[in-house]
Parts: structure tokens; sequence; C-alpha cells
């Protein structure tokens, strides 16, 4: 994959950069920033995200942003550098879809809150019926998921990590389920021994309360 300052670090950002002293190390630092195929890090990142920021260019030219969603994995890994997912039911706007007719770049934000990380990863966007491509569907789809109306395969040209800093930690029910389950159920069992020597000491001890 090219290096993510090829494609984001134009003479204008370069410009900006170079104001606060920071646009030699820039080039520096992405110079040597190209990234191999997806290795393990970035496969098991992608692969365990149940949402993601999506942007496209309309033939306005105006940035179109959509947050996309589904069950954890919903996002996959097809290739070295390629990625892709089911697109289910929506408003039936289209905006993406038909952005993509015009043009396929593409460009995704990919957040993991409670770890305070984030991946950018741009590329080429193709989306078609997934009545288009059966053996394509059945890759695409994840158990506990709405069927797939369209599916969306991105090839990779670039891809950077960002910094954490500023990322709010934020939990999912299922993550907060899986942080606080064991002191939840240790807290049950601590009080139903409770109830237990209160019922040996006064059986009608619940009507009196």
């Amino acid at each position: 994959m090219d290096s993510y300052g090829k494609h984001m670090f134009t003479p204008n950002v370069r410009t900006e950069q170079d104001k606060v002293g920071m646009g030699e190390r820039y080039a520096q630092v992405y110079e040597s920033r190209l990234r191999d195929p997806l290795d393990a890090d970035a496969r098991a990142f992608i692969e365990s995200r149940d949402s993601f920021y999506m942007a496209t260019v309309s033939e306005t030219g105006w940035p179109y942003l959509q947050h996309r969603g589904g069950p954890a994995g919903f996002l996959k890994v097809l290739g070295p550098q390629q990625i892709g997912f089911a697109d289910y039911r929506g408003n039936k706007q289209f905006i993406s879809k038909g952005n993509l007719r015009a043009d396929t770049r593409v460009s995704l934000f990919l957040m993991d809150y409670p770890r305070k990380a984030r991946l950018k990863l741009i590329g080429h966007g193709t989306m078609i019926e997934a009545s288009d491509d059966p053996e394509l569907t059945k890759l695409l789809s994840t158990d506990g998921a709405a069927p797939a109306e369209r599916l969306m395969t991105i090839d990779l040209v670039a891809m950077d990590w960002n910094c954490p800093k500023y990322i709010t930690p934020r939990l999912t029910e299922a993550e907060i389920e899986t942080a606080l389950g064991p002191r939840l159920s240790a807290l049950n069992t601590h009080i139903e021994s409770l109830e237990a020597r209160l019922d040996a000491l006064d059986p009608d001890w619940k009507a009196k309360e």
C-alpha cells in the first residue's frame, strides 16, 4: 500500500504544516511509511468493529459521511489489501451508492473507543446488489445481521493509525456487561448468602420490610 501522506499531504497541506514547523518532520516520517498488506493487528482491529464511518465524494464536490453498523465482525478482510461488508436496508437515499458511480474513492474511519484507538483507511469502493453475487453475499454475511441488500468491497490504497489524543472512552452494553458481569455475579451471590442467613434467623423478615 501507499504511504498515507502521499495522498493527504498536498502542497497546501504542507504549507500549513510548515507554518508550525511540522512539514519536514512529517515528510521524513511518512517517506518510509509504506504499509505492507494488512498485518495481523490491522486485520484483528478491522474485523472486531461493530461500526465505522465512511466518506464518499459527491458530484458537486461535497464529501458525504455516513455511519455503517452491524454485529461485530461484519466488516471483513477479504484479501491482503481488500475489505468488504454487507450493506443493509436503509432509508433508500442511496447517496453513497450514487456517489460511487462517479467517483470510487472512499475514506473510512474505524474507532475503538474503550481502547482509544482509531484506524484511517482510503481506497476504491465498488457496490453491487447482493442478488448479483450469491457467493460474495455468503462470504460477507454475518450471523445475527439483517439480510444483505447490497455488497461493498474496497481495494485499499493506504492506511494510517491515528493518535489516541482526545478520544473519550465509551463502552457498548455488551462491553459493560463483560466488564461488570463478574462483579455483579459475585455481588448477587453475596446477597443470596445474606438472605439465607436472615431466613435462618427470622423466616418472616421479608414480610416485615
